[in-house]
């Protein structure tokens, strides 16, 4: 399917160069000093910073089995939102992302719905109840084309079968992003263990119990010599634990989420349930840690952990709220304001933690493509000099429970161009057509 010609006006590269940058069929053709050709779509974008596509590697889109929270269509739309041109889609769904039947369905709906590319991340293990391994070799070698494979929501706690998961995905170069919580050490877990849970007469969920899982994994991959990758770090111990395992030259990555590096457990002295989240909400030493992390390397991208649930499942008592918080349309806004503002990151940085980096964690080709010509056109154009307010307008997805409503953010996302089209425009979505195209993969 071929895709309208544009000239983008004007751009500011992340190393401050302007520049404008000419789209002929979903591919940079041209930049520099550009003469527009006839008929091509102008997008102005002076004074606008020109990202590559966000790509997310930890997405809940919920589709199949619980569209009521969230769909592949509806998701995506937040995705665009936020200047996201790719998503990495967790398996929790219903059936769960255990079979290549199941991978493949999520695949067609992500084509179909064409606001951004979804690549689905297979289940570890059968139903994710952590007692037989799914099927990553069918998974692997179908339309979908696997190379992610998380059990999330759940640790994959048992050591042989975690093992044995790292052993069986060696053979084609995937990896295993383990949600790394013990779960005999977080029963009945309400939030972070420590002065604030003592407070409120809520049930902690301590920082050991992520550290010691990832302490155990580094090990087993090391053992192994297979890929680790380490979801939503949020302590400084395990900043530590991943320290010493990158100096020991194991071959583990790292996720921190956009709230990690910004919000802390004093939240939840109101018991909003909007701040409820798994691993949960920490100090504000976890969070000078992590954003350290990010800024030294030790951790190497931001993710979302999008994971969008109806208004029923959190305006009730904490107790019962489920976990989780929406992030795809704030994430960059987010990072701007905990890392950028702070000098602990530039947009050169940003472009690597929330582009390059992911797509070469989830050998996903096509994206995180530094903008340059013969690349794909996946494009984000950012407003860095504005700001406002995170309003129920900014959400685009089905669901609203975001820590962020009411609170002032720097930034603005303006255009979303994916695969040459663009599907927000202004602040805008614009339908965007099915856009029917193999994803393809480094490696």
């Amino acid at each position: 399917m071929t895709t309208p010609t544009q000239l983008i006006a004007g751009a500011r590269r992340s190393d401050g160069q302007t520049t404008d940058i000419l789209v002929e069929n979903g591919v940079i053709t041209e930049m520099g000093s550009v003469s527009a050709p006839a008929g091509a779509e102008r997008i102005d974008a002076e004074g606008l910073l020109a990202l590559p596509g966000l790509v997310d590697l930890h997405t809940h889109l919920r589709e199949p089995g619980f569209e009521q929270s969230e769909t592949v269509l509806t998701g995506t739309r937040a995705a665009a939102a936020g200047g996201f041109t790719a998503v990495f889609a967790m398996a929790n769904t219903s059936p769960v992302a255990d079979t290549a039947g199941v991978v493949e369905q999520e695949l067609e709906l992500g084509y179909r719905a064409g606001y951004a590319t979804v690549q689905p991340i297979g289940a570890v293990t059968i139903g994710l109840k952590g007692e037989r391994l799914a099927e990553l070799g069918a998974m692997a070698s179908s339309r979908a084309r696997v190379r992610v494979f998380s059990d999330d929501g759940f640790c994959v706690s048992d050591p042989l079968l975690m093992r044995r998961a790292l052993e069986y995905v060696k053979a084609f170069g995937g990896v295993i992003a383990q949600h790394a919580q013990d779960p005999r050490l977080t029963e009945g877990a309400q939030m972070n263990e420590g002065v604030r849970s003592a407070e409120l007469g809520l049930t902690g969920w301590p920082a050991v119990a992520e550290e010691s899982i990832i302490a155990r994994d580094v090990l087993l991959a090391e053992h192994v010599g297979s890929r680790l990758h380490v979801c939503h770090v949020s302590t400084a111990g395990s900043v530590e634990v991943i320290r010493w395992a990158k100096a020991r030259g194991i071959p583990v990555t790292a996720e921190v989420t956009p709230h990690h590096l910004l919000l802390t457990d004093d939240l939840v002295a109101g018991y909003d349930a909007r701040y409820k989240v798994n691993p949960p909400l920490r100090t504000q030493d976890d969070v000078a840690a992590v954003r350290e992390a990010l800024a030294d390397g030790t951790i190497d991208i931001v993710a979302t952990d999008h994971a969008p649930h109806p208004a029923e499942n959190k305006q009730c008592e904490w107790d019962a709220a489920a976990n989780g918080m929406v992030g795809l349309e704030s994430a960059l806004r987010v990072v701007h304001e905990s890392v950028v503002t702070t000098g602990q990151l530039d947009w050169t940085d940003v472009e690597r933690v929330l582009s390059s980096a992911p797509a070469r964690i989830g050998m996903l080709s096509g994206h995180g493509e530094p903008l340059t010509v013969g690349s794909s056109a996946n494009i984000v154009l950012y407003d860095d000099s504005a700001a406002g307010e995170f309003s129920q307008n900014s959400l685009k997805g089905r669901s609203a429970n975001s820590p962020y409503l009411g609170r002032h953010l720097p930034g603005r996302v303006v255009t979303t161009v994916h695969k040459g089209r663009v599907t927000l425009d202004n602040g805008e979505l614009k339908e965007p057509g099915e856009v029917i195209q193999e994803a393809t993969f480094h490696g």
